[in-house]
């Protein structure tokens, strides 16, 4: 592994909020983990420190009580989710030009492939694993998802 991978890493690392990332390969393996210090050990297995910036702290803002003319909470989607196996990016087209797999209104199989989700330059099919109409599509096209990430909601057929 050279210094392109890693920075390529380490990038994809920022990109995704991805806290903590490690590689075992044969005789090499790499630890990197934001929001401090982290260490890897390389090749010759002497440590590596590797710096990532800080994440910006957030604020919250605090919320009174629900008055009784408001909702006090929104009521919960309906439908089964399909959710991302992986983290990558969402893609919902086999190519630029080519049509999206899915829309709302489509009907799907257990087989069925609903997107495709990059990782590490690797195309990887997400199929249904369910039967059911598409509903509603969470995420836009060539957007960063989490692992466990809701994708699609879907009515059970």
């Amino acid at each position: 592994m050279d210094l392109k991978d890693i920075k390529a890493i380490i990038d994809l690392m920022k990109k995704n909020s991805i806290s903590e990332f490690e590689l075992e390969k044969e005789e090499f393996k790499i630890r990197l983990k934001r929001g401090g210090n982290g260490i890897s050990v390389g090749e010759d297995g002497l440590p590596v420190t590797y710096t990532l910036a800080q994440p910006t702290a957030m604020t919250t803002q605090q919320i009174g009580p629900a008055t009784a003319g408001t909702p006090a909470a929104t009521p919960a989607p309906v439908g089964a989710e399909i959710k991302s196996p992986m983290i990558g990016t969402f893609y919902r087209t086999p190519s630029p030009e080519s049509a999206s797999y899915v829309e709302i209104g489509t009907e799907v199989g257990p087989e069925s492939v609903v997107c495709i989700i990059e990782a590490m330059k690797v195309m990887n099919e997400i199929k249904a694993e369910a039967r059911g109409v598409i509903t509603e599509i969470l995420i836009d096209n060539a957007k960063p998802v989490e692992f466990g990430q809701p994708l699609f909601r879907i009515r059970p057929l």
